[in-house]
Formats: C-alpha cells, structure tokens, sequence
C-alpha cells in the first residue's frame, strides 16, 4: 500500500517522524510536503497534492495522511475532490469507525492529537482497519461519491 503524507507548518517536525515510522513498518511513502519548514505556507496546498497523487496513483488502494493544526482544515479541503473520503482522527475508535464503515482513505490528524496519542495508534488503525464492504455501507460511499 502507498501512503501519502501532507503537512503544512504545524506537523511539519511530527511529520518526519510519522514518515520514518511508516517506512519502518514496510509502507511505501511518499512525503508531499515541503523538504524545509515554511510557517507562511497554507495547507490547501498540501491537501491538494496528497489527494492529486492518490486519485492519479496505480496502486488499488492508496491512503493519505495529513497533518495540521487542528486536522480540520486539511479534512475540509481534501474532502473538496472528487473520490476522496478524508476523516478527522481524533481516538481509535473514530478513525476504526471512518475506516470500517466509510471507506475513509485520508485521515486527517491535529497536532495535539498526535502529541497526545503519540499518532501512531491512531495511524495503525487507519492502515490496518479493512473496509467491511456491508451492502449499507458500499451504498452510504456510492451516494457520497455522487455528490
């Protein structure tokens, strides 16, 4: 599975972090971000280029990860394109639900979040939850995709 990550300013040291955890863990990263810190820089910019490479991606399934102040901004403008199903991870149960139910392929984290859980509970859950495919919840994703 091919994961991309996102951060403006506010993730951008826990970022690096998040990123060498995943590759320990046998995933295939790609960091969209920038390669030095800019605290001027929006994070429309990252959302857009996680979701850019997903939607343009050869692997089946990929996922996103983004990371910002609050993780509400990013939700909001990942959730902006056209296939993308991106969910505010707050606590495992949440991102277990947004997975198994929703078929959510971007989770988005706040910094607090991450410093508080330490994300990588968080991030597990949304890499290793499959999608539990019930009729009900392939219907619930077509509608959205509808939209």
């Amino acid at each position: 599975m091919k994961v991309y990550v996102g951060s403006d300013h506010n993730g951008f040291k826990l970022k690096a972090t998040l990123v060498s955890y995943l590759q320990k863990q046998g995933f295939e990263v790609v960091d969209d971000s920038t390669g030095e810190l800019n605290p001027e820089d929006d994070y429309p910019v990252f959302a857009r280029k996680v979701t850019a490479d997903m939607l343009a991606s050869a692997d089946p399934e990929p996922r996103g990860i983004l990371i910002c102040g609050s993780g509400q901004g990013m939700c909001m403008a990942a959730n902006r394109f056209k296939g993308i199903r991106a969910a505010l991870g707050y606590d495992r149960e949440s991102v277990r639900a947004a997975r198994n139910d929703d078929d959510a392929n971007v989770l988005c984290l706040a910094v607090r979040t991450l410093e508080a859980e330490g994300g990588y509970g968080l991030i597990d859950t949304f890499l290793r939850t499959p999608f539990a495919a019930a009729p009900r919840f392939i219907r619930r994703v077509q509608e959205m995709d509808q939209i």
